[in-house]
């Protein structure tokens, strides 16, 4: 028995070989890559489905268009669709910080209170704007939807270009033309380009990201 006992406290002790050691290493880095990896179709696979499935309900609860439901319910899940994916992007966005010191934290933690920031002073002009506009005015939606789509575009266009992504930019500059599309089109048609223009761009951005996970 105590031969038996000892033969795993042996095997333990033995030295690696160079060859074991390589192996060792690279399977230690392909794990850290994986846990700190950001997937971005993951991300834009979650908006898509926020994009299409929200706005596309809030589309067919207006009386001016289907009218399928009440308006209430189409705000409710509008608002816990939005909540989870802002709370999913900002935990899936945390990974690659996780443990890591220098610029490229202090960049990303930049780049991802810029839209924090940015999205806060949005609210508060557009809060301004809609107390100056006539009670139920079509320029309402109008607004929040156009400008929402703007900023969300510009923050990708300067995404794109930190990190030197084309799919990313391109997909910033498709925002912003949803963004005047929307607008062109009035109320609720305005609804029906978020969903199926905006929330499409980002089904087709995670496809491309699955496709060519690398430029």
């Amino acid at each position: 028995m105590n031969d038996d006992a000892g033969d795993p406290v042996e095997d333990e002790g033995e030295p690696l070989s160079a060859a074991e050691s390589l192996e060792l290493i690279a399977l230690q880095h392909e794990r850290t890559r994986r846990e700190l990896r950001v997937s971005p179709a993951r991300l834009f696979g979650v908006w898509a489905f926020t994009w299409l499935v929200g706005w596309g309900l809030v589309y067919l609860s207006d009386e001016r268009s289907a009218a399928l439901l009440p308006g209430w319910v189409a705000a409710i899940v509008v608002a816990v669709l939005m909540m989870g994916a802002i709370a999913y992007s900002a935990w899936h966005g945390s990974k690659p910080s996780r443990g890591i010191r220098g610029p490229s934290r202090r960049i990303s933690a930049m780049y991802g209170w810029s839209w924090g920031i940015s999205f806060a002073a949005m609210c508060l002009i557009d809060i301004r704007i809609t107390k100056l506009l006539p009670e139920g005015s079509d320029l309402v939606p109008l607004l929040w939807s156009g400008t929402s789509l703007l900023l969300t575009g510009a923050l990708y266009l300067a995404g794109g270009m930190l990190w030197q992504d084309l799919r990313q930019y391109f997909l910033g500059g498709w925002i912003i033309v949803c963004g005047g599309a929307s607008v062109l089109v009035g109320v609720p048609g305005n609804f029906l380009v978020l969903s199926l223009a905006g929330g499409g761009g980002f089904a087709v951005a995670a496809l491309v990201y699955v496709v060519r996970p690398r430029d």
